[in-house]
C-alpha cells in the first residue's frame, strides 16, 4: 500500500533508498518498519554476525534541519527499548547489535544524497558494540 500524505511518500521513498544502499554495503535486511510498543524500527539488518538497528532519516532539499538532528536523545532510548523487544522477540540477547543511521536528502531529486553512518550512537559510553544488559 502506498502512502497518501506527501510526508509518508517521501519518508517510504528514503527507506527504499536506504535499504538499497545498505544491500550494496552488503548488510542483508531482515525486517523493515517493525513495530513495537516502544516504537518502530525503520530497518533490521545483520553484517555478518552483528545485528544492525538502522534509523532512516529523510528531508527534503532546502530543509532547515539536517537528517541526523532528529535522532534526539529520546528517540535513542525508544529505538533502544524497540531493539531489546525485538532480541527478546527473536532470541538474539548474544548477537552482537548496533544502532546506524542512514540519512537521505532529496529522495527522487537530482540532488539525492544517501549517507550510511555506522555506529550512530552507543549506550555504554564506550563505543564497543551495544548489548542490552
Amino acid at each position: 500500500m502506498t502512502p497518501s500524505a506527501p510526508h509518508l511518500r517521501t519518508g517510504r521513498r528514503g527507506e527504499d533508498l536506504a535499504e538499497r544502499r545498505l544491500k550494496a554495503r552488503g548488510l542483508r535486511v531482515l525486517e523493515r518498519n517493525y513495530r513495537t510498543p516502544h516504537g518502530e524500527l525503520d530497518l533490521v539488518c545483520r553484517a555478518g554476525d552483528t545485528l544492525v538497528f538502522v534509523e532512516v532519516k529523510t528531508r527534503k532539499a532546502g530543509s532547515r534541519a539536517a537528517p541526523h538532528q532528529a535522532l534526539t536523545a529520546a528517540k535513542r532510548t525508544r529505538l533502544a527499548r524497540a531493539a531489546a523487544q525485538y532480541l527478546s522477540a527473536t532470541g538474539n540477547w548474544d548477537a552482537p547489535c548496533r544502532f546506524d543511521l542512514v540519512e537521505v536528502v532529496d529522495p527522487g531529486g537530482p540532488d539525492q544524497a544517501v549517507r550510511h553512518i555506522e555506529n550512530a550512537f552507543v549506550l555504554d559510553g564506550n563505543g564497543a558494540g551495544w548489548q542490552p544488559w
